[in-house]
């Protein structure tokens, strides 16, 4: 009865573990933000699952324009073999790229910060490679210990993942406004000596970009509609 229960029982742990890989825990918060105790989970427009905070009073109908400062690794990671130099650096470039293009989309882009202005500030907190969480058709027991096996001679695929902290800040006061943390998991490696590159990546920053995009979108026509509201309602 015991070994009956047992594949079942590691099958819905594994697949917990493998939800839960793109969630960021506490632990592993990096400093960039103020203040982390208000951050609660959400899901996005994309449907991923973030942590973040919004100011109840801010209002998106006061921003004509958005600054999007060049984005740092925070901490510093050190470059190695699998992950070098110019990846990090291709990397930050592109999601600025990114920021920048889909942001674009709903504000004026501006070179320096000031009234009317959004300022973004954009940190990527952790990048790496992971063994593959095991798929369900590897937990059977067989393939279980084939897996085992080819996880422990490096054959494996690795999962290449990346994580962010962002904080939104209102030009003219400076005050934050918004606080933004996530994790996303993007083209795999097919083993221990393939050296990552920005490619591996692209999706993720492009979706993060893509999602605060539709958020700003989506408090402007909140903000518009309940500013449209109290003038209807109004004596």
């Amino acid at each position: 009865m015991r070994k009956q229960l047992i594949a079942p029982v590691l099958c819905m742990s594994l697949l917990i573990a493998g939800c839960s890989q793109n969630k960021v825990a506490p632990k592993d918060y990096s400093g960039f933000l103020r203040n982390y105790d208000q951050l609660s989970e959400h899901k996005t427009a994309s449907g991923d699952s973030v942590l973040r905070w919004i100011s109840p009073d801010v209002r998106m109908e006061r921003y004509s324009q958005v600054y999007i400062a060049p984005s740092q690794f925070y901490p510093q990671p050190k470059a190695t073999a699998q992950i070098p130099d110019s990846t990090l650096k291709a990397v930050t470039t592109y999601y600025d790229a990114a920021l920048k293009r889909e942001l674009g989309k709903v504000l004026n882009l501006v070179e320096q910060p000031g009234p009317n202005t959004l300022i973004v500030r954009p940190a990527i907190t952790s990048v790496g490679a992971h063994t593959q969480s095991l798929h369900y058709y590897e937990y059977l027991p067989v393939t279980l210990v084939a897996a085992g096996v080819s996880s422990a001679i490096g054959i494996r695929d690795l999962d290449s993942v990346i994580a962010t902290e962002a904080a939104f800040l209102d030009g003219g006061s400076r005050a934050v406004v918004a606080e933004v943390v996530r994790k996303g998991t993007g083209l795999p490696l097919e083993n221990d000596d393939q050296v990552m590159t920005a490619e591996n990546l692209k999706l993720v920053l492009d979706g993060w970009a893509q999602d605060w995009r539709n958020a700003a979108q989506s408090l402007k026509q909140q903000n518009a509609a309940a500013f449209t509201g109290q003038i209807s309602t109004a004596p």
